[in-house]
């Protein structure tokens, strides 16, 4: 569960909880993450360009919060504490967890799978100092936006095992781990090719180290921060070597 004994939030009869969200409540966020990700996933490339590819970015991670902001009686920010420095120093250490625990997983399964690369690197190949500036502010509401459309679903299938089905408050959170963490993969299904043992094994570890941010913390920055730290390790190792200079 989250620090300092706090339930999860929206939950019915955890403390801290707050007001727990009714079933039509979690069914509409469930269709507003499932509308953030077809946006996000749909959108033109070509009519989203430049400076517009922040506008499917935006929607993705607005759609949900805003949901939730109605459905939750304008209590979103319970998913939020404070950032100040022990929270940023504790995305830095979930960041390199998460970045340590997929490269060990993707080193397990290299021998039997190929790895897909991110395209990403060949984005940024060719980008100036303007065009970096858009990935990163693009980026940084994506991904806050990744973590939003996680943790929902398993704030919605808890809540449905232990208020609906009477299972019990571990098992209940199991599930909704179990299920977001399938939900996170799959999303990354057409970034990776759709290759199936890349995005359920590595993405997959990355996802629980991620989702354990949340959950020691109950709050959704520093799993942002930290996977904003991850990922943007990983582009700047790619961007990096795209700009090395000649004959090295």
């Amino acid at each position: 569960m989250s620090s300092e004994g706090a339930g999860l939030p929206y939950q019915v009869g955890q403390p801290g909880a707050g007001a727990a969200i009714s079933a039509r409540g979690w069914v509409l966020l469930l269709l507003s993450v499932a509308v953030g990700f077809a946006v996000v996933s749909l959108a033109p490339p070509r009519v989203f360009a430049g400076i517009l590819s922040v506008v499917p970015a935006l929607l993705f991670t607005t759609i949900p919060l805003v949901t939730l902001h109605v459905v939750s009686g304008s209590d979103a920010g319970r998913m939020f504490r404070g950032y100040r420095a022990r929270a940023f120093g504790l995305s830095v250490l979930f960041g390199i967890a998460t970045l340590t625990a997929s490269l060990a997983m993707a080193l397990v399964v290299r021998p039997f799978a190929p790895l897909e690369p991110n395209r990403v690197g060949d984005v940024l190949a060719n980008a100036d100092a303007f065009a970096v500036g858009i990935f990163l502010v693009r980026t940084f509401i994506q991904l806050v936006g990744e973590e939003a459309v996680t943790v929902l679903p398993l704030l919605a299938v808890t809540w449905f095992c232990t208020a609906k089905m009477g299972i019990g408050r571990r098992g209940g959170l199991a599930l909704g781990v179990a299920v977001s963490t399938l939900l996170f993969a799959a999303m990354h299904l057409p970034t990776y090719d759709w290759n199936v043992v890349q995005c359920f094994a590595v993405i997959g570890t990355a996802r629980l180290v991620l989702t354990a941010a949340y959950l020691r913390t109950g709050n959704l920055w520093v799993s942002s921060g930290a996977h904003i730290l991850n990922d943007w390790s990983i582009f700047a190792v790619g961007y990096a070597g795209s700009h090395l200079p000649i004959g090295t």
